[in-house]
């Protein structure tokens, strides 16, 4: 860690930019670069082994926060209460944050476990969503077009860290799933197989539709099969987020039978 240098102007180039990158939702695909603000965000991307190109602390801050997050990245910056608060998108600014470059899109990686994103446009579902996959096992996100920014701020924040295990592809045409190589699952509130009887493949790829509309036709065409999930309590659907969670819980314990029936 080089010594922290202090900014004083609000005009600071840096300081635009970050302002930019916590407010604008899709910045970060311009900028190829993402502002993680806050002790929570920044300590998830170190335990997976990344490492931020920029830090900037609050003065308030900077004599009491961890060494860890003092001495991540190369470049250190302290800035007054006044000019973090100027920069955060929340409604009560953290003291700290870091600046990580995005990694390379590299395209959709066949033959592994894959949650799809058809137009979700809610950010929080589409957080909790990643939060799910990542602690169930799932590797990559695949986003079609016209769903949420992943990278935004609300889906980051939404998502506490788990952006950072996955690997995450945007902006896709139907079409692309067909590189996948492996089952693709469709869920649905009326029709299908019962989630809960079924023998579920992996790896697999489990379509998450639009709120209001479901799974779009092209995508569905594409599907191994249609499952849903046992309500007994009669609601007419579940929240996506919601089914998603309970969709990647039943295929990862599957897997985990699976695993155990081979090393038997």
């Amino acid at each position: 860690m080089s010594e922290p240098t202090s900014i004083t102007s609000r005009d600071n180039p840096l300081l635009k930019r970050l302002r930019i990158l916590a407010q604008d939702n899709t910045a970060y695909r311009k900028q190829g670069q993402v502002w993680l603000e806050g002790d929570h965000l920044c300590r998830a991307l170190l335990a997976r082994q990344h490492r931020p190109a920029i830090a900037l602390f609050a003065d308030s801050v900077w004599a009491t926060a961890d060494p860890a997050l003092k001495h991540a990245a190369p470049k250190v910056h302290l800035v007054s209460d006044a000019l973090m608060a100027g920069i955060s998108g929340l409604e009560s600014p953290a003291g700290m944050g870091f600046v990580w470059d995005l990694p390379a899109d590299e395209g959709v990686k066949p033959g592994v476990a894959t949650v799809v994103l058809d137009r979700l446009q809610d950010a929080g579902n589409v957080g909790s969503i990643l939060r799910s996959a990542a602690a169930m096992g799932f590797a990559q996100i695949l986003a079609i077009k016209g769903t949420a920014a992943l990278w935004s701020p609300k889906v980051l924040r939404a998502g506490m860290g788990a952006h950072f295990g996955l690997r995450l592809i945007e902006g896709l045409a139907a079409e692309a799933l067909d590189s996948l190589q492996v089952p693709l699952l469709v869920t649905s509130s009326h029709e299908g197989e019962w989630l809960h009887l079924t023998d579920l493949p992996w790896p697999c790829a489990w379509v998450m539709g639009h709120e209001g509309q479901g799974v779009g036709a092209a995508v569905a065409a594409s599907a191994t099969r249609s499952v849903r999930i046992i309500q007994p309590g009669g609601e007419e659907s579940l929240n996506v987020a919601a089914a998603a969670a309970v969709c990647l819980h039943a295929s990862a314990c599957g897997a985990s039978r699976q695993a155990v029936s081979l090393s038997a």
